[in-house]
């Protein structure tokens, strides 16, 4: 197989999205796929659709278009609303979460110009300070909205634990509910959509009977890689381990632990630090910073994560024997899973679960540490 390659394991993503709509779904939470973090890749897209999803979400234009272009059977809300996009925004999406009014103003006039009804949501500011109308702001935003032609608003909802790492708690989710509540009565309005945030919401709706107005979330690391973003911790009874990524080993043998001679920098600028453990056996792999983000690899449990340069990746791997050829398998986090999905030097490869294990017996990989991979031990497809 060509390396560095990124194995997508199709049945346990679809595994996720069926348990996670009938949980949420249990308290009366829909919930939208997000797309980004896989760049709206329609045969992904399509699996989240088949299995039970009828709206999209994604931060690019692109993607939604990549998607409709594939003619992926969903709706699609659009995260991340740029003036420039604006065309395309009313062209391609079906909603638009959205925070300035200029903007707004924009998809009205192109909205009204395509005889079309846009559906917006307005995304209020709750402490993470990624984006949001400030709550002081948020009557007079919605009465210069109500006054635009073409513009339907449809919800409000919340960004949270992304920029500021901000738990979703009882009492940010009040306050949305709160303001959902007090802008229908203020402006003889209903709102559909109360979006209380995405897959860092996890342990709030497990711990709370009552999620008042909460209707939505906006799921995508949960989706893909079984966890939930805050403690990275497995939700029980999926997967974390959909994703793999192989790399190649391109030179094996014994080494000194630290390197030797007047220290520099390093290619990017940093000043190493090294620990002496005498002679270890170490490898250098054929992937680098360049193809992905190293910080989030987890490799095979004897072995560690040395550093890399732009094409190379250095393990200790102790007392396993790797030769020239073998190939090494990782699990990934959510940064690395979004940059490998991005690199064009990554090979991407659909697989059935049963074909991965059976390359895996085979000998052509060593598998990561499992980061609890069915995490209740069980097999959910019986």
């Amino acid at each position: 197989m060509p390396t560095p390659e990124i194995t997508i394991e199709l049945e346990k993503i679809a595994h996720n999205v069926k348990a996670l709509k009938k949980l949420y779904g249990s308290k009366g939470i829909n919930i939208f796929g997000v797309t980004k973090v896989v760049c709206g890749d329609p045969r992904l897209g399509k699996l989240l659709v088949d299995n039970g999803l009828n709206f999209l979400a994604d931060s690019r234009i692109g993607n939604i278009k990549r998607m409709r272009d594939a003619d992926v059977q969903a709706k699609f809300l659009l995260l991340r609303t740029l003036l420039s996009e604006a065309e395309s925004v009313v062209k391609y999406a079906d909603i638009s979460l959205n925070t300035e009014l200029p903007t707004i103003r924009e998809l009205s006039k192109i909205a009204v110009k395509s005889n079309v009804a846009h559906k917006i949501i307005l995304m209020v500011e709750l402490g993470d300070l990624r984006e949001g109308v400030m709550p002081i702001d948020l009557n007079n935003t919605v009465r210069n909205i109500l006054k635009l032609q073409g513009i339907e608003l449809v919800g409000i909802g919340t960004n949270l634990a992304c920029f500021g790492g901000i738990r979703p708690d009882e009492r940010k989710m009040r306050q949305l509910s709160s303001m959902a509540n007090d802008l229908e009565k203020k402006f003889n309005i209903s709102l559909s959509i109360i979006s209380g945030g995405n897959s860092a919401n996890y342990n709030w709706f497990m711990s709370s009977d009552d999620l008042g107005r909460i209707n939505n979330f906006r799921l995508g690391e949960s989706i893909f890689l079984g966890c939930e973003p805050l403690d990275k911790k497995p939700i029980p009874g999926l997967f974390t381990d959909a994703f793999t990524l192989y790399a190649e080993v391109i030179e094996s043998g014994f080494k000194p632990s630290v390197p030797y001679g007047e220290i520099g920098l390093d290619a990017f600028g940093n000043e190493p630090v090294f620990e002496d453990h005498g002679q270890i056996r170490r490898a250098v792999l054929g992937i680098g910073k360049q193809d992905v983000r190293i910080e989030g690899l987890r490799p095979p449990p004897d072995m560690s994560i040395l550093g890399a340069s732009s094409d190379h990746l250095i393990l200790n791997t102790n007392k396993t024997g790797l030769k020239v050829g073998d190939t090494v398998a990782f699990g990934l986090n959510y940064g690395s899973l979004l940059s490998s999905i991005n690199s064009n030097t990554v090979a991407k490869r659909y697989v059935k679960t049963t074909d991965h294990r059976r390359i895996l017996q085979n000998g052509r990989g060593k598998r990561p540490a499992p980061q609890a991979a069915f995490s209740d031990g069980g097999n959910p497809r019986g």
